[in-house]
């Protein structure tokens, strides 16, 4: 069976609600490894008030056996705190739809006449249950030693420069950083940067990039267009809330260049094939290739902001300002943290497409038989 999830609960709802399917079984799990991830999201700086309200209690039930998955499927819920926004139930919306927000399509797409039940469902509040999700697919990569590290790379004008960085620093500072910038300096005017936009009643985007390590050559296909790694991680991305545009590699400059400088040179040394760099990004033709998978997002500043912006009230069809309730001014930190949970569910349905198994010794046994295979062919 292919792995997959599913979510559900709104954003001011009782709770989310998840269910992870395809696991095998073996697994161990560390509620407060899932717990520390969701901490990250909560967490990051320029985030709301709602922050200080939830704790994201994460609850395991079924499919799991003294701390060990069963192959069974896994039932998560995270309990809202915060059930109301300055005291109105979903929000105070009522029927002014925000743009840039899923209200006016959702409205006419469903047939409502309030906002909340589409607003309550699209918000970005559904994105810890998919770091909770996200949380699992690492603690199973770490079995096989792929690692995904998230990181911030610019904020509003403010861009980081991590090229002289190895990926245990980054990983280091990234996780030490308010923002999640591996760049010191760049983190601080970020900050500021997250400050001014707060005084100005202004909201901030930027960029993120992910960066998954450990992969062998063969993992995604070739063969169709849906199971290409590198369509599968970049729909995924697009998901999530905010996001606009997904780069692999560095495919939003490689496009300026010519024939064979766009390409990553190869030759094999000890068993092993050797690259001077990665403008791919780690995929080529819908396949990992061995190199680290690096996929960029970009997102817009959030719609919600003390500045309001033009709209109309659907119930009158009267012209007004959009509505303000509580919101981040910049998500681009916390997206750092989302996109390495969605980054870390692909690549593990991806694998277990390839390994597969009931359970963890038949998925490590089969990837320890791949990669003695592709060392025997890299060896003569």
């Amino acid at each position: 069976m292919a792995i997959r999830f599913l979510t559900a609960g709104d954003s001011h709802g009782e709770a989310l609600v998840g269910i992870v399917e395809g696991l095998p079984a073996g697994l161990a799990l560390d509620v407060r490894a899932i717990q520390r991830d969701l901490a990250r999201r909560r967490m990051s700086y320029g985030r709301s008030s709602r922050q200080k309200i939830e704790q994201d209690e994460v609850a395991l039930l079924g499919g799991l056996w003294k701390g060990k998955t069963t192959g069974a499927p896994i039932a998560i819920t995270l309990p809202n705190r915060a059930r109301t926004v300055q005291g109105k139930d979903g929000g105070g919306l009522e029927t002014v739809p925000r743009p840039g927000h899923a209200d006016f399509a959702g409205m006419m797409k469903y047939g409502f006449d309030e906002v909340p039940p589409v607003s309550e469902r699209a918000s970005a509040r559904s994105t810890a249950m998919r770091v909770a999700i996200g949380a699992i697919a690492k603690a199973f990569l770490d079995e096989l030693g792929v690692h995904a590290i998230g990181h911030v790379k610019s904020i509003g004008a403010v861009s980081a420069d991590t090229s002289d960085l190895s990926l245990a620093r980054i990983r280091q500072r990234a996780g030490r950083s308010p923002v999640y910038c591996a760049d010191a300096r760049a983190a601080k005017r970020m900050m500021a940067e997250i400050q001014r936009g707060r005084r100005e009643g202004n909201s901030l985007g930027g960029s993120v990039e992910v960066i998954v390590t450990g992969l062998f050559p063969g993992i995604g296909s070739h063969v169709e267009w849906d199971r290409k790694l590198d369509g599968r991680l970049a729909g995924a991305m697009m998901s999530i809330q905010s996001v606009k545009a997904v780069e692999i590699g560095d495919g939003l400059s490689t496009f300026r260049a010519r024939g064979i400088d766009a390409h990553d040179a190869m030759q094999v040394k000890r068993g092993r094939v050797l690259r001077p760099s990665n403008h791919a990004g780690g995929i080529e033709g819908g396949m990992s290739n061995g190199e680290p998978v690096v996929v960029r997002i970009y997102s817009k500043p959030i719609p919600t902001a003390p500045r309001r912006a033009q709209t109309f009230d659907f119930a009158t069809l009267a012209p007004t300002e959009s509505p303000y309730v509580r919101s981040d001014i910049c998500v681009v930190p916390v997206l750092a943290v989302i996109a390495e949970a969605v980054a870390a569910w692909e690549i593990l349905a991806a694998m277990m497409e390839k390994l597969g198994g009931d359970h963890m010794r038949d998925t490590l046994a089969a990837r320890d038989r791949v990669l003695a295979e592709q060392s025997r062919r890299l060896t003569k």
